[in-house]
């Protein structure tokens, strides 16, 4: 046995599926095997082999009582100000009136203090049976989908003095819908807590400014990565049908946007740039709404009709996994698409960091990118070159998509240099280097 390996638990509400947190989560526990340690896993949804695994459904925040909770904490409803003065009837003879539509029910302050104690529970559980000496917690202290599983880990560290690296994706500060809440004091205690043996990870420069800002905790920038060490493989047979599957004709261009459909991606602009180009093109979008509603998903719809533009939504044929879908159609995974997409489409106002361009230059693709704050201060300082705009789409931006579309062997040149530079900064050797000195920092000199 490798006498400086460790046990180390992951914690989160999730940890399955293609989203962020869980896709950083298994790059980050990759790293740590490579490096000799053990990963294990908490979490209230899970994909990983149930021997390393230690699942508790209200540990998800899509649990039908998390979800609830979620209604009450943010919905900034007076029908929940109406239940809470009805389940409370005391209060009358205290407030003649409300200022305010954001507060408590008292059951709810109940339930969450409940759910609490259940879950922390079963944290000490998780640390008894694998024997945990590190704790990696991925957004669970983060960004407050579930209050009382966050309640519960900072009692447990607060309890125990465990080692925990806190590695935050999405705090509540830069998501509209937390800012106006009943649950501020939860906020306060738990998002992120303050805590001496937590050491705080972020993946942005921004947020290492507004943590250290905010919380007066410093907090080490570990951006995301991908394996730029180990190129993909050549795109094999099955994937030759890619573009006639997505409905792509001889002569089309293949637009291809690998997000979600939520507001925040900007999708409006990359259905403007096919219009505008007034080229022959179709857009692939790769994931559906997820959990954040269908309205916009409906706008997006609307807005390529009024436009002319064709957009294919194509999340039931690309998984995490080939095979076929019931009406037996082929399923493609992302690697398998972005091979043979022609330019790929990343118009977000707000990203944590961006996972989507990474892949990208990981395929070596030419990429349209809107210039949101992180890519300004963390991404594009190191020089990479894509098709850049600042907001809004403008005559600068259509012609230089149009050269890159139509010089093929100029794209590539594009996609190399862009490659290298992320092999320098945003790859696992990079991961490993960093990983490395924040367990050490964690366990100490050990001889």
């Amino acid at each position: 046995m490798n006498p400086s390996s460790r046990n180390i638990g992951f914690i989160s509400t999730r940890f399955a599926g293609t989203d962020g947190v869980s896709l950083e989560a298994d790059k980050w526990a990759t790293v740590l095997a490579r490096m000799g340690h053990n990963c294990f896993y908490f979490a209230g949804e899970c994909d990983r082999d149930p021997a390393i695994s230690h699942v508790v459904a209200e540990a998800f925040y899509r649990h039908p009582e998390i979800e609830r909770l979620n209604q009450q904490a943010y919905a900034g409803s007076w029908t929940v100000t109406k239940e809470a003065r009805e389940s409370h009837p005391e209060m009358k003879t205290l407030h003649k009136d409300f200022f305010s539509m954001y507060i408590r029910p008292p059951q709810m302050t109940q339930r969450v203090a409940e759910l609490k104690e259940h879950l922390k529970a079963e944290l000490y559980k998780f640390a008894h049976r694998f024997d945990l000496e590190i704790l990696v917690v991925e957004n669970a202290l983060t960004i407050p989908l579930n209050l009382p599983l966050g309640l519960a880990i900072t009692e447990f560290i607060a309890e125990t003095g465990f080692p925990t690296i806190a590695h935050h994706h999405d705090f509540h500060w830069e998501r509209q819908r937390f800012q106006s809440n009943c649950v501020g004091d939860y906020l306060a205690t738990a998002f992120p807590p303050v805590l001496p043996s937590i050491r705080h990870v972020v993946i942005n420069t921004i947020q290492s400014r507004e943590i250290a800002s905010r919380q007066g905790v410093t907090a080490r920038v570990i951006p995301n990565v991908m394996d730029f060490d180990s190129p993909p493989a050549a795109p094999d047979a099955y994937t030759q049908t890619v573009r006639a599957d997505f409905g792509i004709q001889p002569g089309e261009y293949f637009f291809l946007q690998p997000t979600r459909v939520i507001q925040r991606k900007g999708i409006e602009h990359a259905i403007e740039v096919v219009r505008r180009l007034n080229l022959p093109a179709k857009l692939v979008i790769t994931h559906a709404s997820g959990d954040e509603g269908n309205d916009y998903e409906q706008r997006v719809r609307e807005y390529a009709q009024l436009l002319g533009v064709a957009v294919r939504f194509e999340a039931d044929q690309v998984q995490d996994a080939r095979g076929q879908t019931k009406d037996g159609q082929k399923i493609y995974t992302l690697g398998d698409v972005y091979p043979r997409a022609d330019l790929v489409t990343y118009p977000s106002s707000i990203e944590g960091f961006g996972n989507a361009f990474l892949e990208a230059v990981y395929y070596r693709r030419p990429i349209l990118v809107n210039n949101y704050s992180i890519y300004e201060v963390d991404i594009k300082p190191k020089g990479f070159r894509v098709v850049w705009f600042d907001g809004y789409i403008n005559h600068d931006t259509l012609a230089k998509t149009k050269y890159i579309l139509e010089r093929p062997d100029e794209a590539q040149a594009w996609a190399e240099v862009n490659y290298q530079l992320a092999r320098r900064y945003f790859s696992y050797t990079v991961l490993e280097y960093r990983l490395r000195a924040i367990v050490a920092d964690c366990l100490g000199y050990q001889g």
